[in-house]
């Protein structure tokens, strides 16, 4: 009886994968051959899946990206209560920071994939597009904020989600190199979220 492989996890094991070799090694030690032997699978397993290096990079980026958006999701599945829009936008950009093991290794394979985009255009179109994907929630998160009183009418949201997701992604490449501590990023995100969210009445 012929073996039943789950392509969908040999796929996923695959992109583990490559994001190993990209957090210890860089993004330049990742070939079909050193996937292969980090995978613990024969060359003709990852053949298989991908023909080239630049096939096994762009799918382990959009998975990334999916677990991610996958994460976000969840969080966004919470009740309309007039707190949780600011609790939401916590969340969110904590997952974004390295506060942990995990998350370092996920901002570190995360930074190689952003630096790779300026000389690959279809990794820049997925970054690109999940850079999107989070100002959106950002936008309207604040704009359910709003609309719940916590956050001034006068405040422009989009523009204000564009700032949130680029402090979130400069405290990512300070902290991931040490230049500050973790502790230091979460504390960044409390000050502007402090400034945007006022604490007086909720409206009903």
């Amino acid at each position: 009886m012929p073996k039943i492989v789950d392509h969908d996890r040999r796929r996923r094991e695959l992109a583990q994968a490559i994001w190993s070799i990209i957090a210890l090694r860089g993004l330049s030690a990742v070939t079909l051959r050193s996937v292969a032997a980090e995978a613990g699978v024969s060359m003709g397993t990852v053949q298989h899946y991908f023909r080239t290096k630049d096939q096994m990079l762009l799918f382990a980026c959009q998975h990334m990206v999916d677990l991610a958006q996958a994460g976000a999701s969840s969080l966004l599945e919470k009740s309309h209560h007039p707190d949780e829009p600011e609790s939401i936008i916590r969340a969110v950009m904590h997952q974004t920071l390295p506060v942990d093991e995990q998350q370092r290794f996920g901002s570190a394979v995360w930074l190689a994939f952003v630096a790779h985009a300026i000389v690959d255009d279809e990794l820049a179109e997925i970054i690109r597009h999940a850079w999107s994907g989070l100002h959106d929630i950002l936008t309207n998160q604040l704009r359910a904020a709003q609309q719940f009183g916590k956050v001034s009418d006068d405040v422009d949201v989009e523009r204000e989600a564009l700032s949130l997701a680029t402090v979130a992604d400069g405290l990512v490449q300070h902290a991931v190199v040490g230049q500050i501590s973790a502790d230091d990023a979460l504390a960044v995100i409390d000050h502007h979220l402090n400034r945007l969210f006022a604490k007086p009445s909720y409206r009903a």
